[in-house]
């Protein structure tokens, strides 16, 4: 007797990609615990990084596309640039192959695209980007972060929110899963103005957190007892209740922040300040320690570092 022999089935077809409602430019320790938090949500998520080995973590998510700036623009409802400065926001912006140029090939029905500035910059230059994206019938919302690349991975960032109120109100869903608040202080700039007084204050407490461990050291006193003193009563900070106990006391030295960010962040902040005609000596005195790190070599360290090399960095004259 003949055995027919089936016929095999056919594979199922993959089912096409949704299209993405939200992408994200820049993958690195901020960026990439957002997008994971996005892909994690379920929402169809466009990335790009320039670099290709950002973007290989995402391509085994069935709800993530690798798309170029200029090519989310065309889909997407929200762009969130989590990008070093405005500059690599304005490179991405210009140009025939640009988010800005592209903005216009959006369905005829789909609302306002919204770009998100998670950059910590001069706000005078997200004006000039935010004027020069609502030309183009885009709006432009500059966001300062709060939490670190901890804070991003699991998903508990503080915005500061600058720009329309309505756009925000509008995509606010797709910020929702990396987010713990969201504040929205003003017009253009406002996010990024307080962003830059935020780092200055912090970056000054962990100075003077550092100033008061070297001066305890020195007196015979405990690191760690001052650290455990400071976090209850008055002097606690963040940099008493994080930095220090998860960087500093056991050496590991990962606050995953460059002296550079530091450094950026307080020549902005003393400049707005100057610029506004206030107070900014504390401000200037740390950016003046900053840069004496910077000519010691240090822009790429670890800024945990600067306890550890704190009595060195002291004692140069550079800067």
């Amino acid at each position: 007797m003949l055995k027919v022999k089936s016929k095999p089935k056919p594979k199922p077809k993959a089912k096409p990609k949704a299209r993405p409602k939200v992408g994200v430019v820049g993958l690195g320790n901020m960026g990439g615990g957002i997008a994971r938090n996005l892909a994690r949500a379920g929402l169809p998520l466009a990335v790009w990084d320039t670099a290709p080995r950002a973007m290989k973590p995402f391509a085994g998510h069935s709800n993530v596309t690798a798309l170029h700036p200029g090519e989310m623009a065309g889909c997407c409802a929200a762009i969130i640039f989590v990008v070093p400065a405005s500059p690599e926001i304005d490179a991405h912006l210009k140009g025939k192959s640009g988010v800005l140029a592209n903005a216009d090939a959006r369905p005829a029905n789909s609302a306002r695209l919204a770009l998100y500035d998670f950059t910590t910059s001069d706000p005078a230059y997200t004006k000039r980007l935010a004027r020069r994206a609502a030309k183009k019938g885009v709006d432009y919302l500059d966001a300062g972060m709060s939490g670190g690349a901890a804070g991003a991975a699991a998903g508990t960032l503080t915005l500061m929110m600058g720009g329309d109120k309505t756009a925000l109100s509008r995509t606010r869903r797709y910020l929702k899963p990396f987010t713990n608040k969201i504040f929205h202080l003003g017009p253009s700039g406002s996010g990024h103005t307080l962003k830059l007084i935020h780092n200055m204050v912090c970056h000054s407490c962990f100075m003077a957190t550092v100033e008061g461990g070297r001066m305890a050291e020195r007196a015979g006193l405990d690191l760690a007892q001052m650290i455990e003193v400071f976090n209850v009563a008055n002097a606690r900070s963040y940099a008493s209740e994080v930095r220090f106990p998860k960087h500093i006391l056991n050496k590991k030295w990962d606050a995953k922040s460059r002296v550079y960010n530091l450094h950026k962040d307080l020549g902005m902040a003393v400049a707005l300040g100057k610029s506004l005609g206030t107070e900014v000596s504390h401000g200037e005195a740390t950016l003046g320690f900053l840069k004496k790190a910077i000519a010691m070599g240090m822009s790429e360290k670890d800024y945990a570092l600067l306890y550890r090399d704190f009595e060195k960095i002291r004692k140069t004259r550079k800067g």
